[in-house]
Parts: structure tokens; sequence; C-alpha cells
């Protein structure tokens, strides 16, 4: 049972919205600034790690409502690989990200990823893919459609259709509020026509990794926009987890501003 229909004023989704802005803002703020929008965008910066520690918190989401599900009756097996399968892809997400976490521990790349990285880096999704990368010329194009697809095109159908939204929902995944998605899409958007930097396309990313953590909360903890029963289904329960939630994603941002800091940006 959907125990929450106002995507508008959940707490978790307006504080993915306000931390997307709020970079948003930072990234305007500090345009004719060429060191501050580099602290915000280059490898190590404050966005870099707010993706890493986005897509940690989801990983980790996923995996607990993985595990809650194996002892769930009715639960299918393609669901719980559905969940497996995304878990296992976000957590991948999230050490790609940060190289493995190479640069914090300062360790030097094989002689493999430096002849065959872009970047020279202990990562897979830079390695050399004819003019570019696997990241720019393969994975990029996948995830626009795949994000389009999940965010816009499904949630719009499945209002004609409500039985689309079974159907996704029994393979083991969800479908984000269209109303959240618009805004997601849009700052996107916002970011690559405002924001004048070679790597302004990792604000999109950001936004995306907020709003995912966001929004896998929403639906498989508390109901939003969800046919099957939440994690937390009663009220009272469901309003204090939601504002926890959203207080531990600002906490994020905090974090991933003093990692940048501490790690030190690469390339300002």
């Amino acid at each position: 049972m959907v125990t929450n229909r106002k995507w508008q004023s959940h707490p978790v989704i307006l504080m993915a919205i306000a931390i997307n802005v709020f970079l948003l803002g930072l990234a305007l703020a500090w345009s004719g600034e060429e060191r501050g929008l580099g602290r915000l965008l280059v490898e190590d910066g404050i966005v870099e790690w707010m993706q890493f520690l986005a897509f940690t918190a989801t990983a980790a989401l996923l995996g607990f409502v993985f595990v809650e599900r194996l002892g769930q009756p009715g639960t299918s097996k393609f669901e719980l690989l559905a969940l497996a399968g995304l878990t296992a892809l976000v957590a991948l997400a999230a050490l790609e990200e940060i190289s493995w976490f190479q640069r914090v521990l300062n360790i030097t790349s094989p002689e493999y990823f430096l002849q065959n990285n872009r970047q020279a880096e202990t990562n897979l999704h830079n390695l050399a893919v004819g003019d570019g990368s696997l990241h720019k010329n393969v994975l990029l194009k996948l995830i626009v459609i795949a994000g389009l697809t999940h965010n816009l095109i499904l949630p719009f159908l499945a209002r004609k259709r409500p039985g689309l939204q079974r159907w996704v929902e029994n393979m083991g995944v969800y479908l984000p509020p269209l109303g959240a998605s618009v805004v997601y899409v849009a700052l996107v958007a916002l970011s690559h026509l405002l924001v004048d930097h070679p790597r302004k396309g990792e604000l999109g990313e950001t936004f995306g990794a907020i709003h995912y953590m966001a929004t896998v909360f929403c639906a498989y903890f508390v109901g939003l926009g969800y046919g099957k029963p939440a994690l937390f289904a009663d009220g009272v329960a469901n309003r204090r987890v939601s504002i926890l939630f959203a207080m531990a994603m600002a906490f994020l941002l905090l974090v991933g501003w003093m990692l940048s800091a501490g790690v030190g940006a690469v390339g300002y």
C-alpha cells in the first residue's frame, strides 16, 4: 500500500532537491573563480566525494532491502536477483568514482592502467575506447537512455497504465515520482547550459546519485509512490525515519566537503 503520495512535501525528496540546487548554485557562484570551481568539480573535489558517498549509501540501502526480502514469503527469485545485482552495481559505481581509494592510499597504478587508462588511474570507466574513454563513449550513452526511461518515460506511462508499475515492482525495481524526476532532469540540463567547465558533467552525475539515494529510500523504506509494503509502513515511524534520513543526507554534503579538503582535490 502506498503510504505517501505527495512527493512535494516529503522531507527526503525536498532535501535531495535542496542539495542539488545548492551544488548548482555553488557552481554558478564560483563560475568566475577558477580555483573555487576547480575545488567543486575536479578529481577528489566536492561533487566527486558526494557521488561516492551517495552511491555508497544507496548500495547500503539496496543491500538492506535485499536481506529483508530474503525472509519475506512470496518474494520471487528474480526480485532478489535484481536487488542483489543493483546493490553490486551501485557499490561498483561508488568504488570506481574514487578509483578504488587509489589516491587516498597513495597507490601507484599498475602498468596496464598507466598505458590504457585515459587518466592513468586504477579504474575501469576511464579505460580508453576509440578516441575517448569507456565512460564517455559507451557508459554515458547507456546511462542517459536508462535514466530518461526510468525517470520520465515509465513513470509517465504508468499514470495511464497502472499495471506497468506493478510489473516493474514485481521485477524488484521501483519507479521514482515523476515530479521529482522532472526537477532532477531539469537541474542536469541547467548545469550543462549554465556552467562552463570541462568537467561540468560531474554535476549531472552527482545530481543523479543524490536523486537515486533519495528515491530508493522513499520507495522501499517508506513507500512513496510504491505499491508493495514498505519497511516502515507505520505512519509515525515513517515520518521519523524520513526526517532522520534527510538530516543524514545534509550531513553527507558536509562530509563530502571535508573529504575534498582533507584528501586534496587534484588539479585546481
